[in-house]
């Protein structure tokens, strides 16, 4: 059975930046992509970058760009999303969760955004 925790959230302040982890197990990240979404309080959920399975390509929400950077580590079964110059606008719970057959740039613009662990939340204010 797939599993995913979320970890490493917390309080920062803006212009800061964290490390968010989601350690998988009971599936190779050789075979599976893996994203990260987010949902802030009354807000819908939006896909924020994703990882590729086969080759390792990253890919983006426009929001993030430039500040996000999705990696990961396979010995560790781990992957990972820096965030640097946070905003407040980044305030939401955080999850990682698996696409499916969907490659990275299709799941971004879709609307599969299911919930595989419990997230871990994220707030960014002075």
């Amino acid at each position: 059975q797939p599993q995913v925790v979320e970890s490493g959230g917390g309080l920062v302040q803006p212009g800061g930046s964290l490390r968010l982890s989601c350690a998988v197990s009971g599936f190779s990240l050789d075979y599976y992509s893996i994203a990260w979404f987010r949902q802030a309080p009354g807000k819908e959920r939006e896909g924020i970058s994703c990882i590729m399975s086969t080759d390792g390509s990253t890919h983006y929400a426009d929001s993030v760009k430039d500040r996000f950077a999705i990696s990961r580590d396979k010995a560790k079964k781990t992957v990972y999303l820096q965030m640097n110059s946070l905003k407040p606008e980044d305030t939401a719970v955080y999850y990682c969760t698996l696409p499916g057959p969907l490659d990275c740039s299709m799941w971004l613009t879709s609307k599969d955004r299911t919930k595989w662990g419990n997230g871990t939340l994220v707030t960014v204010s002075s």
